[in-house]
């Protein structure tokens, strides 16, 4: 065996400035992507971010002075200054300074709070219930019922959304970063949130509130479109369930009720009216399955409805692995196919 030489280790062992570079990347990693309240597409996100900057520089400034004072005292000479001047270096740079620098920044955090609370002039209001562990979604219209979705939000770019928050079991907390800050969903109050998406793409949302074994598994999509896009797809969402289009999807939805799943989900357009659970009348049709935790394929369905509570522990919904493989592999592809 070879002997291990110093200069081997010393190669070996990471320097602490690239140590200190690699922390910087990831830290700037975090600033960009679909959940970064750093990388704004909403009205009050850019407030938000425009805020944290300020404060950021405010902090440094107040930070450099205040050791600016410190490495000051400690290499100067006694003689090099009178007491009244070291008082008034200490008073004004220590004391006088900070508390004008931090009222400035309240002041200015204060004044954006008006501009991200009224309601008044919205475009389209929705109302969301944070429940253990998913999002039910209602897009309230003036005309006709109210659609309900799951996990997966739609809004018109450049127009105001009011929502209205609430919670029928624990405290949740709505947060879409890239759009907005995030409100609380406490149970017998409702709270309200308006957002204005700036530019058009895919988000996330997530519940920033600890509510319980699966809080992790609580994920939330949005996707910011055009009002024609918008109004074509929530038109889409108004319409009943497609009707199955093969053998196998027909089989599958037979399976569905027989084996009493619609007491619990809504299918508009059967006879499954349960209102317990997510509404699935165009399940297949989103972008993920069980509030962003799996994707929305006929594999992903089949792993859902036979062991969920494996993948989402504590799921109220109960577990169908007992069903035979063929039953479960026939409702994996009728729930896949309401589009």
């Amino acid at each position: 065996m070879w002997p291990i030489q110093t200069s081997d280790l010393a190669r070996a062992c990471p320097r602490p400035h690239d140590v200190g570079l690699l922390l910087l990347l990831a830290m700037l990693a975090g600033c960009d992507g679909q959940q970064s309240a750093l990388n704004p597409a909403g009205a009050g996100a850019q407030s938000i971010a425009t805020l944290f900057w300020w404060m950021a520089g405010g902090a440094l400034l107040i930070w450099t002075v205040v050791m600016g004072i410190a490495l000051y005292a400690t290499q100067a000479h006694p003689e090099a200054h009178g007491i009244r001047s070291a008082r008034w270096l200490i008073i004004g740079g220590g004391i006088i300074f900070p508390v004008v620098v931090l009222t400035g920044l309240l002041i200015y955090g204060l004044m954006l709070m008006p501009q991200l609370r009224p309601s008044e002039n919205v475009a389209l209001r929705i109302e969301v219930s944070g429940e253990q562990w998913w999002w039910r979604v209602r897009y309230l219209r003036e005309a006709g019922e109210a659609i309900e979705l799951a996990n997966e939000i739609r809004l018109p770019v450049g127009e105001r959304v009011a929502f209205r928050l609430t919670s029928p079991d624990v405290i949740h907390s709505f947060w879409i970063p890239s759009l907005g800050g995030k409100v609380d969903m406490i149970p017998g109050r409702t709270n309200e949130l308006v957002l204005e998406p700036t530019r058009t793409g895919t988000f996330r949302g997530v519940c920033a509130e600890y509510c319980g074994t699966s809080h992790a598994l609580m994920k939330l999509v949005v996707v910011v479109m055009p009002r024609d896009e918008f109004d074509r797809w929530l038109a889409e969402q108004a319409e009943p369930a497609q009707a199955p289009t093969s053998e196998l999807q027909q089989a599958g939805q037979l399976a569905f009720l027989a084996n009493g799943c619609g007491a619990c989900h809504q299918v508009r357009g059967t006879e499954a009216d349960g209102a317990v659970g997510p509404d699935l009348t165009h399940v297949g049709g989103r972008l993920s399955l069980a509030a962003g935790t799996l994707p929305a394929d006929v594999e992903a369905f089949q792993r859902w409805i036979g062991h969920t509570g494996a993948i989402k522990p504590d799921v109220r919904m109960p577990a169908f692995g007992m069903l035979p493989e063929a039953q479960l592999n026939a409702m994996a592809h009728y729930l896949s196919g309401l589009k």
